[in-house]
Protein backbone atom coordinates (compact mmCIF):
# COMPACT_ATOMS: atom_id res chain seq x y z
CA UNK A 1 0.00 0.00 0.00
CA UNK A 2 1.64 3.22 -1.16
CA UNK A 3 -0.15 6.50 -1.79
CA UNK A 4 -3.49 4.86 -1.11
CA UNK A 5 -2.97 2.23 -3.79
CA UNK A 6 -2.50 -1.50 -3.42
CA UNK A 7 0.11 -2.38 -6.01
CA UNK A 8 3.04 -4.63 -6.75
CA UNK A 9 5.81 -4.57 -4.15
CA UNK A 10 9.15 -2.92 -4.81
CA UNK A 11 11.33 -6.02 -4.41
CA UNK A 12 10.90 -9.76 -4.01
CA UNK A 13 12.01 -9.37 -0.38
CA UNK A 14 8.91 -7.27 0.25
CA UNK A 15 6.75 -10.33 -0.46
CA UNK A 16 8.27 -12.35 2.40
CA UNK A 17 6.30 -13.11 5.53
CA UNK A 18 6.86 -10.86 8.51
CA UNK A 19 7.36 -12.53 11.90
CA UNK A 20 4.79 -11.19 14.34
CA UNK A 21 5.56 -11.33 18.04
CA UNK A 22 2.60 -12.73 20.03
CA UNK A 23 2.51 -9.60 22.21
CA UNK A 24 2.11 -7.37 19.19
CA UNK A 25 -0.45 -9.75 17.67
CA UNK A 26 -2.51 -9.49 20.86
CA UNK A 27 -2.44 -5.68 20.80
CA UNK A 28 -3.49 -5.66 17.14
CA UNK A 29 -6.33 -8.11 17.81
CA UNK A 30 -7.57 -5.95 20.67
CA UNK A 31 -7.40 -2.89 18.42
CA UNK A 32 -9.33 -4.64 15.67
CA UNK A 33 -12.06 -5.85 18.00
CA UNK A 34 -12.57 -2.28 19.27
CA UNK A 35 -12.40 -0.62 15.84
CA UNK A 36 -15.11 0.11 13.29
CA UNK A 37 -13.57 -2.57 11.08
CA UNK A 38 -13.37 -5.86 13.04
CA UNK A 39 -13.68 -8.35 10.13
CA UNK A 40 -10.73 -10.44 8.96
CA UNK A 41 -11.04 -8.87 5.51
CA UNK A 42 -10.84 -5.30 6.89
CA UNK A 43 -7.73 -3.15 6.95
CA UNK A 44 -6.23 -2.87 10.43
CA UNK A 45 -5.99 0.93 10.40
CA UNK A 46 -8.73 2.00 8.02
CA UNK A 47 -10.04 5.52 7.52
CA UNK A 48 -13.68 5.51 8.70
CA UNK A 49 -14.69 7.69 5.74
CA UNK A 50 -13.05 5.71 2.93
CA UNK A 51 -12.78 2.29 4.64
CA UNK A 52 -9.28 2.13 3.17
CA UNK A 53 -5.90 2.72 4.83
CA UNK A 54 -4.91 6.30 5.51
CA UNK A 55 -2.48 7.89 3.05
CA UNK A 56 0.98 7.87 4.60
CA UNK A 57 1.60 11.51 3.65
CA UNK A 58 -1.56 12.59 5.45
CA UNK A 59 -0.64 10.64 8.60
CA UNK A 60 2.83 12.09 8.58
CA UNK A 61 1.53 15.66 8.37
CA UNK A 62 -1.40 15.38 10.76
CA UNK A 63 -0.26 12.85 13.34
CA UNK A 64 3.45 12.06 13.31
CA UNK A 65 4.76 15.62 12.99
CA UNK A 66 2.27 16.85 15.62
CA UNK A 67 3.34 14.11 18.05
CA UNK A 68 7.01 14.92 17.36
CA UNK A 69 6.38 18.60 18.14
CA UNK A 70 4.62 17.71 21.41
CA UNK A 71 7.54 15.44 22.34
CA UNK A 72 9.95 18.26 21.39
CA UNK A 73 11.68 16.12 18.77
CA UNK A 74 11.42 18.70 15.99
CA UNK A 75 9.63 18.35 12.68
CA UNK A 76 12.23 16.39 10.73
CA UNK A 77 10.53 13.07 11.44
CA UNK A 78 9.07 10.79 8.81
CA UNK A 79 8.55 7.16 7.95
CA UNK A 80 12.26 6.54 7.40
CA UNK A 81 12.94 7.81 10.91
CA UNK A 82 11.10 4.73 12.14
CA UNK A 83 13.06 2.51 9.78
CA UNK A 84 16.38 3.97 11.00
CA UNK A 85 15.28 3.47 14.62
CA UNK A 86 14.19 -0.11 13.97
CA UNK A 87 17.51 -0.89 12.31
CA UNK A 88 19.42 0.63 15.24
CA UNK A 89 17.42 -1.44 17.69
CA UNK A 90 18.03 -4.60 15.64
CA UNK A 91 21.74 -3.83 15.82
CA UNK A 92 21.51 -3.28 19.59
CA UNK A 93 19.96 -6.74 20.02
CA UNK A 94 22.94 -8.28 18.26
CA UNK A 95 20.81 -9.56 15.38
CA UNK A 96 23.03 -10.89 12.58
CA UNK A 97 23.33 -8.61 9.55
CA UNK A 98 21.50 -11.09 7.27
CA UNK A 99 18.55 -11.17 9.69
CA UNK A 100 18.52 -7.36 9.78
CA UNK A 101 18.54 -7.23 5.98
CA UNK A 102 15.58 -9.58 5.75
CA UNK A 103 13.58 -7.86 8.48
CA UNK A 104 14.23 -4.50 6.81
CA UNK A 105 13.10 -6.07 3.49
CA UNK A 106 16.21 -4.95 1.63
CA UNK A 107 17.25 -6.74 -1.56
CA UNK A 108 20.85 -5.73 -0.87
CA UNK A 109 22.71 -6.03 2.41
CA UNK A 110 24.63 -2.89 1.39
CA UNK A 111 21.43 -0.86 1.80
CA UNK A 112 20.98 -2.23 5.31
CA UNK A 113 24.57 -1.48 6.26
CA UNK A 114 25.22 1.80 4.46
CA UNK A 115 21.91 3.64 4.44
CA UNK A 116 20.53 2.44 7.76
CA UNK A 117 23.78 1.60 9.54
CA UNK A 118 24.38 4.24 12.18
CA UNK A 119 25.35 2.80 15.55
CA UNK A 120 23.98 4.25 18.78
CA UNK A 121 26.41 6.45 20.71
CA UNK A 122 26.47 4.22 23.81
CA UNK A 123 27.26 1.17 21.66
CA UNK A 124 30.14 3.04 20.04
CA UNK A 125 31.48 4.11 23.45
CA UNK A 126 31.26 0.57 24.80
CA UNK A 127 33.03 -0.87 21.73
CA UNK A 128 35.73 1.79 21.93
CA UNK A 129 36.25 1.14 25.65
CA UNK A 130 36.64 -2.57 24.97
CA UNK A 131 39.36 -1.86 22.39
CA UNK A 132 41.12 0.55 24.77
CA UNK A 133 40.88 -2.18 27.42
CA UNK A 134 42.73 -4.52 25.06
CA UNK A 135 45.52 -1.95 24.71
CA UNK A 136 45.87 -1.23 28.42
CA UNK A 137 45.43 -4.86 29.44
CA UNK A 138 42.96 -6.75 31.59
CA UNK A 139 44.19 -5.26 34.89
CA UNK A 140 43.70 -1.65 33.84
CA UNK A 141 40.85 0.31 35.34
CA UNK A 142 38.72 2.99 33.75
CA UNK A 143 39.50 6.52 34.79
CA UNK A 144 37.69 7.76 37.89
CA UNK A 145 36.54 10.70 35.79
CA UNK A 146 33.52 10.01 33.64
CA UNK A 147 35.63 9.39 30.53
CA UNK A 148 32.86 7.33 28.98
CA UNK A 149 30.87 10.45 28.28
CA UNK A 150 33.70 12.42 26.68
CA UNK A 151 33.53 12.93 22.95
CA UNK A 152 36.30 14.18 20.69
CA UNK A 153 35.33 15.89 17.46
Amino acid sequence: MVGGRVDEVKTEYSKDDVPLDPRLAEVLLQWRSASFFPRDSDWVFANPVTERPYHQESLQKTQIKRAAMIAKLGTDIGWHTFRHTYRSWLDETGAPMKVQQELMRHASIQTTMNVYGRAMTETKRRANSQVVGLVFGPNSQESTADAGSATVQ
